[in-house]
C-alpha cells in the first residue's frame, strides 16, 4: 500500500532532518513500515567523529612546556572546539544516517557536557553513537567512565576523604530519576560509591582509583551494602522511574511537547520490560497509529540545529565557508558542544523569541540567495569573547540548484506547495495575500513559504 506524502514529511521531519518533494515522492510507492525500517536499517551502523586527534591537543603543562603561551593554548582549544562542530554539522548536512544523527542529538543533549577538551568531547559524543540504540544501562556506564563527564561534574576531585556530590545529583536528577524521586541521603551516598572513578590524564583512560574508593558500607534507597558505582547504576535502572523519565523525555522530542501521559506510561513499562533498548522504544513510538494522529504533526518547534540542517537538506545547499552555520547555531540559541549548562537545552519554546523568530523568518531567502545578514549575538558566548559580536555584513556563500528545484515542483500550485515545505497549514488570510499576487513563480512561492513562522514546526 502506498504511503500518504504528508506521513512522509512527518516521519521525515521527526526521524531525520526533512525530506524534498521528489524523494517523498519516490519513497510514497513504499509502505509506512517498509519506510520506517529502511531508516532504522540506514542508522543501524555508522561513523564516528574523528576530526581531532589525541595528540592534537596538547596537555596544558606540555603546552607552556614547548613555550606557547596561555593566551595561544586557549585560541589552539578554541579552535579545536570550533573543527569539532563544524565536523559534526557537515556530517548532519551530508549523512544517510539520519536517525543515528538525531538520536545522537538526543544523547547530546540529555548528558549535557561542557568542556575546553576537544578530544574529549569528541570521544563522549563517539559514546552516545555507539550506543544510540541498544542498551541505555550500557551508555550510562561508559559515560558515567567518559573523563569528560568525570570533568565536567567533578568526579575526579570526588575521593573518600572528601566526597564531591556534583556527579551523584545530576546522575539521579537529570540523567535518571528526574527531581524528586531520591533524597539527600541518597546523594550523598551515592557520592560516596563513585569516589574512585577518574581517568589517566596522560592517555584519556578511565581508571578507578582503589586507594580513593570509599569501601564502607552505604544506605542507598534504603538498601544497605558496601556499594560501588556500577552499584548504583544497576539500582537506578531497576528502579521503573527511570524508565519512565527517559521515555517522557524522548516522546517530548519524537511526538510531542504536550505529553499524553497515559501513552508515555505504557511506552515506559515497553521500556523497562525491553531492558532498556532504545531502538526497539523509538520503533515502537514510530510503528504507532496515534503517532500520525494531526495532534502529532507540525506541533514541535524546530530547534536550531533542526532547523538549520533540514533547510540545508531540503534544499541541497552547499556553503562555501562552514563558519557561518557555526555562528548561526549561537546566535539562534544551540551551538554544538555548548550546552548552556548539565540540564541541556530546554528546547520548545525557549527557542523563539522576538529576535530569533526574525532571524528565522529572514534566514531561508537570505541563504537560498547567497544573502548578508545583520543580527546581535544574543546569548553569552562560550569563549567570553564580546556579547555584542554582530554578523555583519556575512556573505553565506551558498550554492543552490534553483533549476534542479523548480523542475521537481514545477507541476505544483500553492496549496500543494504548501503541503510540501510545511507541516502545520498557516491562516487563510496569509495564503490568499501569497495567491493575490500573481506573478509569483514557483521560486518566490517557495521562498515565501519557508519565510512563515509555520516552518519553524515539526
Amino acid at each position: 500500500m502506498a504511503t500518504p506524502l504528508g506521513q512522509i514529511f512527518h516521519v521525515y521531519s521527526r526521524l531525520g532532518f526533512g525530506i524534498s518533494y521528489a524523494k517523498a515522492k519516490l519513497l510514497s510507492q513504499k509502505t509506512l513500515n517498509e519506510i520506517i525500517n529502511g531508516l532504522i536499517v540506514t542508522s543501524s551502523t555508522g561513523t564516528y567523529l574523528t576530526e581531532i586527534k589525541k595528540e592534537d591537543i596538547l596537555l596544558k603543562k606540555e603546552a607552556m612546556d614547548n613555550g606557547m603561551t596561555p593566551k595561544e593554548y586557549q585560541k589552539l582549544i578554541k579552535d579545536k572546539l570550533q573543527e569539532l562542530n563544524i565536523s559534526w554539522t557537515k556530517k548532519l548536512l551530508n549523512t544517510e544516517n539520519v536517525l543515528l544523527e538525531k538520536q545522537t542529538l538526543f544523547w547530546h543533549n540529555h548528558f549535557a557536557c561542557r568542556v575546553r577538551h576537544p578530544y574529549l568531547m569528541q570521544e563522549l559524543n563517539n559514546i552516545h553513537r555507539k550506543f544510540a540504540f541498544s542498551s541505555f544501562r550500557d551508555m550510562l556506564v561508559e559515560v558515567s567512565k567518559s573523563p569528560a563527564m568525570l570533568i565536567y561534574l567533578n568526579n575526579q576531585q570526588n575521593k573518600k576523604a572528601h566526597p564531591n556530590e556534583n556527579f551523584a545529583r545530576e546522575l539521579m536528577e537529570l540523567f535518571t530519576l528526574g527531581r524528586g524521586n531520591y533524597t539527600e541521603q541518597d546523594v550523598q551516598e551515592v557520592a560516596r560509591a563513585f569516589t574512585g572513578w577518574g581517568f589517566n590524564k596522560d592517555d584519556g583512560t578511565f581508571e578507578f582509583k582503589e586507594k580513593q574508593h570509599d569501601a564502607g558500607e552505604k544506605t542507598i534507597f534504603t538498601r544497605k551494602g558496601n556499594f560501588g558505582g556500577e552499584d548504583v547504576i544497576n539500582m537506578l535502572i531497576s528502579n521503573k522511574q527511570t524508565a519512565y523519565f527517559i521515555t517522557k523525555k524522548m516522546y517530548k522530542y519524537y511526538v510531542n511537547e504536550n505529553v499524553n501521559e497515559e501513552r508515555v506510561k505504557q511506552l515506559a513499562d515497553f521500556y523497562y520490560q525491553n531492558q532498556y533498548n532504545t531502538g526497539a522504544l523509538i520503533k515502537k513510538i514510530f510503528t504507532s497509529t496515534w503517532f500520525y494522529d494531526a495532534e502529532n504533526m507540525g506541533c514541535n518547534i524546530k530547534s536550531p540545529v533542526d532547523y538549520l540542517i533540514g533547510l540545508s537538506r531540503q534544499f541541497s545547499i552547499s556553503y562555501s565557508n562552514y563558519d557561518v552555520l557555526f555562528k548561526l547555531q549561537r546566535v539562534l540559541g544551540q551551538q554544538l558542544f555548548y550546552p548552556p549548562n548539565v540540564a541541556g537545552w530546554p528546547g520548545g519554546k525557549t527557542y523563539i523569541d522576538s529576535t530569533t523568530l526574525v532571524l528565522r523568518m529572514k534566514l531561508p531567502s537570505l541563504i537560498l540567495n547567497n544573502g548578508e545578514v545583520e543580527i546581535a549575538d544574543k546569548i553569552d558566548d562560550p569563549d567570553d569573547q564580546k556579547k555584542e559580536e554582530v554578523l555583519e555584513n556575512k556573505k553565506f556563500g551558498t550554492t543552490v540548484n534553483w533549476g534542479v528545484i523548480i523542475e521537481e515542483n514545477k507541476n505544483l500550485d500553492l496549496d500543494k506547495l504548501l503541503k510540501v515545505y510545511l507541516l502545520k497549514s498557516p491562516s487563510q488570510k496569509i495564503t490568499d495575500k501569497i495567491k493575490s499576487d500573481p506573478s509569483l513563480g514557483v521560486k518566490e512561492m517557495i521562498l515565501k513559504i519557508v519565510s512563515l513562522p509555520e516552518y519553524n514546526l515539526a
